[in-house]
């Protein structure tokens, strides 16, 4: 039995999400859990098939990148994981999918507008997209790389991880992150929903406008502010 079996169960459960929501398709997309205290993460191995997954075939890695424990070789995305991990020191897990309209929206190297309440009620801020990696870096560590090309779009917007938990990296495809592993799967839902509404507003009306800044607050803070009163 492994010591850390604990994150090893919850990275599996968070991965067998992915199918489940028709967030992945095949072997596309991983999800990671990290233990903050021994300072590593379990996460999906690479290329297996979903229903070939179980707990002990998570991979146990540490938060520069180097496996700890585990004999298959993981994720090729670990590297993007270890550098949020080590930079973000409240994050305990990692989404990564290629959902069709969240991929869509950062293949078109756009921001996700703030449009409607369903968007308002997880963040006020428009969905960030990174802009393309530059050639420098793609030739380098583009894995390690993909990590910065993160937390620098966010810098650029003045932005915290804290802030929002969602951001499309451009030409590539969405990563969302949480408290869990489990939450950073529901980011992956909200973010997809979100996304598919966003695209279908500007198929209606391609002139939409965003969303009113009086309703942006109150649908936010009713659920996530001092005040809120949305759920039991």
């Amino acid at each position: 039995m492994s010591k850390y079996e604990a994150i090893q169960e919850q990275a599996y459960d968070a991965n067998m999400q992915l199918p489940e929501l028709g967030l992945v398709l095949f072997t596309f997309g991983n999800v990671s859990a990290a233990d903050r205290n021994a300072g590593v993460f379990a996460i999906k191995p690479s290329g297996v098939a979903y229903k070939e997954l179980s707990p002990d075939k998570m991979v146990i890695i540490d938060f520069d990148g180097i496996t700890v424990e585990g004999k298959l070789r993981p994720s090729s995305d670990t590297k993007t994981h270890a550098v949020l991990y080590k930079h973000w020191e409240n994050i305990g897990g990692i989404s990564h999918t290629h959902s069709t309209y969240a991929t869509a929206w950062a293949q078109s190297l756009r921001d996700i507008p703030v449009y409607g309440t369903t968007h308002a009620d997880h963040t006020t801020f428009d969905i960030p997209c990174a802009p393309p990696m530059h050639d420098d870096m793609i030739k380098g560590d583009y894995e390690y790389q993909t990590g910065f090309q993160i937390m620098d779009c966010l810098k650029e917007k003045k932005l915290s991880h804290k802030d929002i938990e969602m951001i499309l990296v451009g030409n590539h495809a969405p990563f969302t992150w949480g408290a869990t592993a489990a939450k950073a799967v529901y980011n992956s839902a909200v973010l997809e929903s979100i996304a598919e509404m966003a695209y279908l507003t500007e198929q209606i009306r391609h002139d939409a406008p965003k969303l009113k800044e009086a309703l942006i607050k109150k649908h936010f803070e009713r659920k996530h502010g001092p005040d809120s009163y949305y759920g039991q």
